[in-house]
């Protein structure tokens, strides 16, 4: 679909800073931070690996490269749902580490100043907040602002590492 790699290059990093890509797991909007996408790209034929996780689908081909897939519904322990022409993959490098997230729909990229971006409600009981780094206001609306780092675990990070 788009690869923000090389717009990176030309733009420069500071560019990015307030910049999110915004997508929807069921009605849920989330965004995670621009500097950490590599590109999105339609779903993939995804060959199964054992032992990893039932929300690592496996691995996907991109380019020759290999790359561990999420499914961001299973992560967030949500009801699986079948994968159809929405579905997309956004590939993220996460400290050097390739991961294809998968999720609903891609929705646009915003821009979302720093000063609307609060903290998380602290509560207890809903164990998807680990994974949130804050809830921007988006006019009326709130997007979800993951953290693209807690998303995976460390033995996440060393099993997807035995994949590469």
């Amino acid at each position: 679909m788009t690869d923000l790699a090389a717009e990176r290059m030309d733009t420069g990093e500071d560019t990015m800073k307030g910049k999110f890509l915004t997508f929807l797991l069921g009605n849920e909007a989330y965004a995670i931070e621009i500097k950490f996408v590599i590109e999105m790209i339609g779903m993939q034929p995804i060959t199964e690996v054992p032992e990893l996780p039932e929300y690592v689908r496996g691995i996907i081909n991109l380019r020759g490269k290999i790359v561990p897939v999420m499914d961001v519904r299973l992560r967030f322990k949500k009801e699986s749902k079948e994968y159809n022409d929405r579905t997309c993959i956004i590939v993220v490098d996460v400290d050097g580490i390739l991961l294809g997230l998968i999720v609903d729909n891609i929705s646009e990229v915003i821009s979302i100043p720093d000063e609307e971006i609060v903290p998380p409600p602290e509560i207890n009981s809903c164990a998807e907040n680990k994974y949130i780094k804050g809830i921007g206001k988006v006019g009326s609306n709130v997007k979800l602002i993951l953290d693209c780092r807690k998303i995976m675990n460390e033995k996440d990070v060393e099993a997807i590492s035995q994949i590469e």
